[in-house]
């Protein structure tokens, strides 16, 4: 990934480097025009939601961030001490991660990484990565791979039913020909924007079916206060 296909690296670099950044503008076929605010991928641990400062709580042994970004998770579990891994597929990021202090920040895919972690962290819906419900096994393949034995996943994800709650608190799925959590998404930074991709938000249920058909077991450790949860999956 160069420069000028990376607008959330270079959204990262700049907030590193200026201690502001412009708007990170958010689209999707879904949804009305959005925006990430880049100060949140620049969080302390006491600023990080709930679920994820549980997750690094429970960071045990050798220990993988994956999509680190600009890396504050990488930075606060090295601030306990733990031994981390951050990789990312932006150079940029990668790049604000060194400068910030990350100790190991690598350019590499996660799909394709063959060392072997403890603990993979994927929040901020990291493992949403895989794109789809289908696509989920790909997950598990690689956790097959690079999961030590005892080893554990660490994941949020949020459960979008609450898109169609009515007036009166019910939910009713629309009747789509692909699962209702299955975004599309484009990035714009600038006169920078990134090609469109697959995002998957997976309810509890559908992932801790998906894992125990791989082999895993999912549990659920912490439920947010708007459906999402903490998840964790180790082998059966």
């Amino acid at each position: 990934m160069n420069a000028n296909q990376d607008p959330m690296g270079q959204a990262i670099a700049d907030y590193h480097k200026y201690g502001k950044a412009e708007t990170l503008r958010v689209f999707s076929p879904m949804f009305d025009e959005d925006e990430l605010p880049v100060s949140t991928l620049f969080r302390s641990f006491e600023e990080m939601p709930q679920l994820e400062q549980t997750a690094l709580k429970m960071a045990n042994g050798h220990t993988l961030d994956v999509g680190a970004g600009s890396g504050c998770h990488t930075l606060a579990l090295q601030q306990r001490g733990v031994d981390v891994t951050a990789i990312d597929i932006s150079p940029l990021s990668v790049q604000t991660m060194q400068e910030r202090g990350v100790k190991r920040a690598l350019l590499q895919d996660f799909f394709t990484f063959d060392e072997q972690f403890d603990t993979v962290l994927m929040l901020m819906n990291g493992a949403g990565m895989v794109g789809t419900v289908e696509r989920l096994p790909i997950l598990f393949q690689t956790l097959n791979r690079i999961l030590k034995p005892g080893g554990q996943l660490l994941c949020d994800s949020s459960d979008l039913c609450y898109l169609f709650e009515d007036e009166e608190g019910i939910i009713e799925l629309p009747d789509l020909d692909y699962y209702y959590g299955e975004l599309v998404y484009q990035l714009q930074y600038k006169d920078i924007k990134g090609e469109p991709f697959q995002w998957l938000y997976v309810d509890a249920d559908t992932l801790s079916a998906q894992a125990e058909a791989c082999g895993y077991i999912m549990e659920v450790v912490q439920q947010g206060e708007h459906y999402d949860y903490l998840a964790k999956i180790t082998k059966a």
